[in-house]
């Protein structure tokens, strides 16, 4: 019998979902592939290289023959800390350019609708490499993703004491899940399970729930990366962080398709088709 292969983005925050495949009692029963970019794990899907992979959900609407795996997911109810919007100072309705950190589309396009649809303009876009200095040197404002924006809060201050004449010494940071409840009243789900296959694979839900109760060992790991607190992590990985898909934020997928739409950022919407 082959050995599913699987592929997820290497970001802490993905780390209880596929620490069972890694270290736990699912290790040796799959291969898995590890990037730092989101996006790269739905290439290989697309692909077929992967039998299953941990995908930004705007690429549902992009790969027609994909499933869905139900109830486990990369969402945030309230705020999510590691998907910001930076500028060098200002607020949000006074950018005119914004450099974007391409790895996750989802990302990406939920940036355009929060311009488009709840602050009524297009700023210039701009595709940059997620270095943060050299994105708001080139442009108003960055999108950052991942464990560099949840550790936002000390980059202002450490490029400043690297160097005093650069245009970044006061940020603002501002949660895209935080916008996106504002603006809607509801939860967003960056990244879902997605397989070719009818049947699921996997039991990703067994996974995701011996990884979330092995959280103290996941921080224990990631730490010395993450530029935050033993205690702030902690409450990142486990309060931040949803691994769990409810009604709410379904819904907050669902109007976030339509919107992408309505945007001309996806051709069409799709109905959600899961797995088995």
């Amino acid at each position: 019998m082959n050995v599913p292969r699987i592929s997820a983005s290497s970001y802490s925050n993905t780390a209880p979902l596929i620490w069972s495949f890694l270290y736990g009692s699912m290790r040796g029963h799959v291969e898995i592939i590890l990037d730092n970019a989101p996006a790269r794990s739905a290439e290989l899907l697309a692909q077929g290289r992967v039998d299953a992979a941990l995908v930004p959900v705007i690429a549902y609407q992009s790969l027609p023959d994909v499933r869905l795996v139900s109830g486990v997911c990369v969402g945030a109810k309230e705020k999510v800390r590691s998907v910001a919007l930076i500028t060098r100072g200002m607020d949000l309705q006074d950018v005119r350019s914004v450099s974007l950190d391409t790895s996750s589309r989802t990302s990406v396009v939920l940036s355009k609708i929060l311009f488009r649809e709840f602050l009524g303009f297009d700023p210039e876009w701009r595709d940059s490499a997620p270095n943060i200095q050299a994105m708001l040197d080139e442009s108003d404002c960055a999108l950052l993703i991942g464990d560099p924006a949840l550790s936002i809060a000390n980059c202002g201050s450490r490029i400043a004491e690297l160097n005093p004449k650069s245009k970044i010494q006061n940020l603002k940071s501002y949660d895209l899940a935080e916008l996106w409840r504002q603006h809607t009243g509801l939860g967003f789900i960056f990244a879902m399970w997605m397989t070719r296959a009818v049947k699921s694979p996997l039991d990703f839900a067994a996974a995701r729930d011996e990884g979330v109760e092995r959280i103290d060992e996941i921080v224990s790991n990631y730490l010395a990366d993450i530029k935050i607190s033993e205690e702030d992590f902690r409450a990142y990985l486990s309060s931040n962080i949803s691994y769990k898909i409810d009604e709410e934020l379904e819904r907050g997928m669902r109007l976030y398709f339509d919107l992408a739409k309505k945007h001309r950022l996806c051709e069409n919407v799709r109905e959600l088709e899961y797995a088995r």
